[in-house]
């Protein structure tokens, strides 16, 4: 897993409530033994029409907002089944930060296992968000997790609060192997150990 970076990205709006995990990634592509390449499946059936063709009015579609790494979303996002496609999906499309009202617990913690930085923000700070995304051509913010604030060129500024085990694996870049990994000679000890006392 790539550390996480603070960066100034791009936002896209997704004006949506309750976006569930089969919607961001549907069950027909799920096939994929592999994390990469999800993103060309990223909610398919709003961003195509029945024939294949692009559906102009899904906001993916809009040449104003081709390379974003910062999704908006609104309440309840990443509901539904626990599949972890979802937030490869996301990261496969180029998404580094989603932020929303409020998330599934299992999205939520899967965003985290895979490089992704959720953020939940309160309503005042979503609209406002909202408001400036689909007003201001190419409207940025700076997500500065490592000192867990949010800020626009604007004015604006947020603090976040990320649980500190969290921050620490994604500014490090560690998933759930490379923490394993770390602890590889203690691992090794109690080998060496168990085949000692039970050969």
């Amino acid at each position: 897993m790539k550390p996480f970076i603070d960066f100034k990205g791009k936002v896209m709006p997704l004006d949506r409530i309750n976006v569930d995990t089969d919607q961001i990634i549907p069950k027909q592509f799920l096939k994929r033994i592999e994390r990469t390449g999800f993103g060309q499946f990223l909610f398919y059936d709003w961003r195509f029409n029945d024939d294949g063709s692009p559906n102009q009015e899904f906001i993916l579609n809009n040449p104003a907002y081709i390379d974003c790494e910062i999704l908006l979303a609104r309440d309840n996002f990443g509901s539904g089944s626990s599949r972890e496609h979802a937030p490869w999906a996301l990261s496969d499309y180029g998404f580094k930060v989603i932020i929303s009202l409020s998330f599934a617990d299992i999205f939520y913690n899967n965003c985290f296992k895979n490089g992704m930085l959720p953020i939940i923000l309160p309503s005042d700070d979503i609209d406002y968000l909202f408001d400036n995304a689909f007003k201001k051509k190419g409207y940025c913010i700076d997500v500065i997790l490592s000192q867990e604030i949010l800020k626009d060129d604007f004015g604006w500024t947020a603090a976040i609060k990320i649980d500190s085990y969290r921050k620490k694996c994604l500014l490090e870049g560690l998933d759930d192997i490379a923490i394993t990994l770390q602890l590889l000679d203690d691992i090794n000890k109690y080998e060496e150990i168990h085949t000692t006392r039970q050969p």
